[in-house]
């Protein structure tokens, strides 16, 4: 484990690195107070620490329900939220969104307070809401009694996440909601994504002009692409919005996930997210809702085997887009760094190596498998 110096400004020179959108050879990070001073070579009389590994910014997870046995519904406290941080920092994740999904109001409000209270410590970089405005046919695992239409009440708890300077993402469906509401929430400054949409793209194409700005779980729970009506699938990869991907194989296919990377418009649109369940660093089962969720064959199901978030880390992901995809090792960092810190309009605080930024690095072999963390 590398132990960084007892110093307020120090070098670190690993063997390579990469700083966000790509490698940099025969340079070195130059750490002040915890943020990025400066990449280059080293220069001055501050303390040297190399490393064999390469260094890369920490990963960004912008959908993280749960770990190490916890899961933030179930138990919507800064507690849980330490557990579920320790769990996926170990393996490479640095700042990660705590996501709640579909439940009670009252619930609702308690996880608000928890983020609030946490105050960005255990890697929580925000709030992603996930539902509970939802189409009822898309709805995935999200329990059908506590869908509802948009409100006063939600409305009301993303201005007081705004009001607290929180990171906030709301996954909906924007044809369950009325015109104008999205871009009330923007310019609100929450990024809201569309997800558990039975949209077609006409109604895609207004929920982003109104201000759209990213998609949830691209092709899982929303309308695919077909020979006439583009579906929400169709619509956003024609769009400027951003996408995010699970990458573990199981809720979209290697071939889909080449496909969907090649037919953007725009290169960085397309981030990675784990989408974890507590069984990441926990046991291989919990409930939710009341209902046993279990792990099989690497895949998370319900009774019916119905897909139930996932088995899966951030480090696994991006394995997975280098050795399962063909995809350079440089896309699949960038998918999980700097990508996710521009979607949530983060870009130059994490995600990257510039300076001032944090200086959140994870430590990688040539497999990138992740091997240390400083954060």
């Amino acid at each position: 484990m590398l132990v960084p110096p007892d110093a307020a400004s120090w070098w670190l020179a690993p063997r390579r690195i990469f700083d966000g959108t790509a490698f940099r050879d025969g340079m070195a990070l130059r750490i002040e107070n915890g943020k990025i001073a400066a990449i280059g070579p080293v220069t001055g009389p501050a303390p040297v620490v190399t490393s064999d590994h390469i260094a890369a910014p920490g990963y960004i997870d912008l959908q993280v329900n749960g770990g190490g046995g916890a899961l933030f519904n179930n138990a919507p406290s800064v507690e849980t939220l330490a557990t579920i941080g320790a769990a996926h920092r170990a393996r490479g994740t640095t700042s990660w969104l705590a996501t709640f999904i579909t439940d009670a109001p009252d619930r609702l409000d308690q996880a608000i307070d928890a983020v609030i209270a946490n105050a960005g410590a255990n890697g929580v970089a925000g709030i992603h809401i996930e539902g509970p405005h939802l189409a009822p046919e898309r709805r995935g695992t999200h329990a059908a009694q506590y869908l509802r239409p948009f409100d006063d009440r939600t409305l009301a708890s993303v201005k007081r996440l705004r009001a607290a300077n929180i990171p906030t993402m709301l996954t909906l469906a924007p044809e369950r909601i009325e015109p104008g509401t999205i871009r009330k929430l923007t310019d609100l400054g929450v990024v809201v994504s569309a997800g558990h949409t039975a949209a077609n793209a006409s109604q895609i194409r207004a929920a982003l002009d109104e201000g759209l700005r990213c998609f949830t779980h691209l092709h899982n729970a929303m309308t695919p692409m077909n020979s006439r009506e583009p579906g929400v699938v169709g619509a956003a990869l024609d769009s400027d919005a951003y996408c995010g991907l699970i990458a573990d194989l199981h809720h979209v296919s290697a071939t889909t996930l080449r496909v969907s990377l090649r037919a953007r418009p725009k290169p960085s649109l397309m981030f990675l997210v784990s989408d974890a369940m507590s069984t990441v660093g926990g046991p291989d089962f919990f409930e939710l809702y009341g209902q046993r969720i279990e792990v099989r064959d690497g895949r998370l199901v319900n009774a019916e085997g119905s897909l139930a978030g996932a088995h899966l880390d951030m480090a696994t992901a991006v394995r997975n887009v280098v050795a399962k995809l063909g995809e350079p090792a440089e896309t699949a960092l960038a998918m999980a760094t700097s990508i996710p810190a521009a979607a949530m309009r983060l870009d130059g605080k994490i995600g990257t190596f510039v300076p001032g930024a944090k200086a959140d690095i994870v430590l990688l072999d040539d497999a990138l498998n992740v091997r240390d963390v400083l954060a």
